[in-house]
């Protein structure tokens, strides 16, 4: 019984999508020289729509990749995609950055900075544009991409919030993004 449980978590592992963003070296200044320790900001995602992040700090960078790992985990939610890009366009804020999101056509391609990069192939997502706006910062440039994806809905989660089926919120509108999906 133990060997299939482990053989079930390995056959999952394999389907994730697993990005370091940033690795940090900090020092401290102790009477005998400097002690360093790392923190690490990963990024976890299946490529059909879950994603999550996670930071880690230890004194060995590998064990810093792999707490890191462990809360993007845990963190892991699913965002609405239309046909490999975004549902609509989104603005993300987090301290002194922010992080536009924008739906792109197909064959655009991912046109983004290396944190935000790292997120959207995790995501799943093949066509996008993206701007950092303010802070670069890794640490803010992926929390406010964040705050950005949990702010977007999906067409049925707007239909539903403004009180009308999909026709009614959508019109001729809703006959291409069904296409788009397909």
């Amino acid at each position: 019984m133990g060997n299939s449980n482990k053989g079930r978590r390995e056959e999952e592992d394999s389907s994730i999508i697993e990005k370091v963003i940033y690795i940090n070296r900090v020092a401290k200044v102790v009477k005998g020289g400097r002690r360093f320790s790392f923190s690490a900001i990963v990024v976890v995602g299946d490529g059909a729509g879950q994603v999550g992040y996670g930071t880690g700090k230890a004194n060995e960078v590998p064990e810093a990749i792999r707490k890191a790992t462990e809360k993007a985990r845990k963190t892991m939610r699913k965002y609405p995609l239309v046909g490999g890009t975004l549902a609509h366009q989104v603005t993300g804020r987090f301290g002194a950055g922010s992080v536009l999101l924008k739906p792109a056509s197909p064959g655009t391609g991912v046109i983004a900075g290396p944190a935000v990069r790292a997120i959207m192939d995790a995501l799943g997502v093949q066509d996008v544009l993206t701007k950092c706006l303010g802070s670069n910062n890794p640490h803010n440039v992926v929390r406010s991409t964040f705050v950005g994806l949990q702010s977007m809905e999906s067409v049925e989660q707007y239909a539903e919030r403004i009180g009308k089926d999909l026709e009614e919120a959508y019109g001729n509108y809703t006959v291409h993004l069904t296409a788009a999906v397909r």
